[in-house]
């Protein structure tokens, strides 16, 4: 681990191949590179965002990653360097930014990546820990119970901690905002000697039938981790790379790069000249031409071949034309006698008294108005 100095120059760390490499951008240090606030004996708590990049590059090494949660959290830049990067320094740009002022303070972070003595480390083991946030694992302490207990379960002579990885970054969820939900970590971690009848107790049938279905193994060490990590078994990982055979290893996916398929070669220039004009009698003059035959067709049918009221009658029995006449007769009859009809309104639909004075409403009907024509009530008078 390596801690921002208080010194303003450059900062020189010498990580190992194949170890975690963790450096904390301590905003305390920061501070000092922005004026205070006007009232003195005021504490300041600027907002404070970093942002590093490889020196002449817009982003970082592909090793190395950063995060930092909010502008009033320190950052953290992490990773595990590769045995490539060996020998050749790497100058990471620190840039400050003073989110109340909008000043700016560079630093330049020098990496030295040294060799590791014994790496890689043979027995290589990947934890999912479900309880933590990667900022949260990556602080000193918490590391380090992680790892006593880890080795506490695997009893090695060496053991160091491989690379951190969000689960974010392998293509999980965001957590909902509820009960204080964390996002998952992957913890890798290396040893010297095989691993213990209690981390292969995984590769049990019984427990890998739990795991398909979704339910927790019984895993006699859980308990060494469950005080303070909750460890997600189904997703241990355990490598021995002295077989150079995963013996329960998830999927990993390829570099997303193709396989190389040859010297390309584009198309010749002498390309020979196409008649289309086939191809547009076949696209458009045939469909036309049938649609022109059927609207012909239909044409005739609809026009040219018309019966009419006349050829009817005349095919139509006289019987049945007489019939037909004398029910339109009746029928018309019927609606002139229904139309000179007048029908009173009974008197039980009418009212008694004005709705406003209260007053005797008179008769709608003169007293020589045949009433016996109306349904009158026995109580009416």
């Amino acid at each position: 681990y390596t801690i921002l100095s208080k010194a303003h120059s450059d900062r020189n760390v010498y990580p190992s191949a194949g170890v975690l490499f963790v450096h904390v951008l301590e905003r305390e240090y920061f501070k000092g590179e922005f004026p205070p606030y006007p009232k003195p004996g005021e504490i300041s708590n600027d907002p404070i965002t970093f942002n590093t990049n490889l020196m002449g590059y817009p982003d970082r090494p592909g090793w190395l990653r950063y995060i930092q949660r909010t502008p009033y959290s320190d950052g953290v830049l992490y990773g595990s360097p590769t045995v490539e990067n060996v020998g050749k320094p790497t100058i990471i740009e620190i840039t400050a930014y003073n989110r109340r002022t909008f000043e700016t303070a560079r630093h330049n972070l020098i990496i030295n990546i040294m060799s590791a003595e014994d790496f890689p480390l043979p027995y290589q083991a990947e934890f999912f820990v479900r309880n933590m946030n990667v900022e949260e694992m990556l602080a000193s302490e918490v590391l380090g119970d992680f790892l006593g207990a880890v080795k506490n379960v695997w009893q090695p002579e060496r053991l160091n901690a491989i690379n951190i990885t969000s689960a974010l970054d392998r293509g999980g969820r965001v957590p909902l905002p509820i009960n204080d939900m964390k996002e998952g970590v992957y913890v890798m971690v290396g040893a010297d000697v095989p691993f213990s009848s209690c981390l292969r107790e995984v590769e049990n049938p019984q427990n890998q039938l739990r795991c398909s279905q979704e339910m927790e193994p019984v895993i006699t060490c859980d308990k060494k981790f469950r005080t303070q990590f909750h460890i997600d078994w189904c997703k241990i990982s355990l490598v021995d790379n002295t077989k150079q055979v995963s013996t329960f290893q998830e999927v990993i996916r390829g570099e997303g790069i193709l396989p190389d398929g040859g010297e390309y070669k584009p198309p010749s220039d002498t390309l020979k000249s196409r008649d289309y004009y086939s191809d547009f009698l076949i696209t458009l003059a045939v469909p036309s031409a049938i649609a022109l035959v059927l609207f012909l067709i239909l044409a005739y049918i609809m026009c040219c071949r018309r019966e009419g009221v006349e050829k009817r009658n005349m095919q139509t029995p006289d019987i049945q034309l007489v019939h037909h006449s004398a029910i339109q007769k009746s029928t018309k009859e019927l609606r002139d006698m229904s139309k000179n009809r007048e029908i009173a309104w009974p008197l039980s639909t009418l009212p008694v008294f004005h709705p406003v004075t209260g007053e005797i409403v008179p008769p709608l009907h003169t007293d020589s108005y045949d009433n016996t024509s109306m349904p009158l009530m026995q109580t009416q008078q």
